[in-house]
């Protein structure tokens, strides 16, 4: 009926179809919209949480939040408190529903924003599972984390910078690589 409709003069799409296109658009726009939403499996969330030795004094911040499954679990399983960063409002109302409905929403936040616009400064550990090319890019604000702070990346390494760990988990029928670098002074 829409196919038939669409020859016909002064025919337009309907306005939620419009709406949607655009959104996907400008979505698509964004310097980070090529990073794919790819879940960390939950075996290893807390091998990323173990490695980084969360405790209940950490603010633990994934960078590329997602679901918000890492900042839920550093609250839940190990009392961090903990900032899930991500530029998908969807996912951010998501991961705050889910904080809500487990009763974190006291220990944990998640906010919408571009993690390079980001403030670390409470960040004792710093999660992320986005590209190697991101994580060179993340740098110098990692940089800046003060000494004793903790990075743990899923799957990607940091260039040149040696990890001081490396750990290789099967799960989810492949083999995920984590990476550990531990802040000793400004780099």
């Amino acid at each position: 009926m829409i196919e038939a409709r669409r020859r016909e003069p002064g025919w337009r799409p309907p306005a939620l179809a419009t709406l949607v296109a655009a959104l996907v658009l400008a979505a698509c726009s964004h310097p980070l919209a090529d990073v794919p939403d790819v879940r960390t499996p939950f075996p290893t969330v807390r091998a990323m949480l173990e490695m980084a030795r969360v405790t209940p004094s950490d603010v633990v911040y994934d960078l590329g939040s997602g679901d918000g499954r890492i900042v839920i679990a550093a609250a839940r399983e190990f009392g961090a408190r903990g900032v899930g960063v991500e530029i998908d409002p969807a996912l951010v109302a998501q991961s705050r529903a889910t904080a809500r409905r487990l009763g974190l929403d006291g220990r944990v936040r998640f906010v919408e924003q571009d993690l390079f616009q980001t403030d670390l400064g409470d960040a004792t550990v710093v999660t992320l599972y986005l590209s190697e090319e991101l994580n060179l890019q993340l740098r110098p604000k990692l940089s800046e984390l003060p000494p004793g702070a903790r990075i743990v990346s899923h799957d990607f390494a940091m260039g040149d910078w040696t990890p001081d760990r490396v750990l290789r988990v099967q799960d989810d029928g492949r083999e995920q690589v984590l990476y550990l670098w531990e802040i000793k002074s400004r780099r």
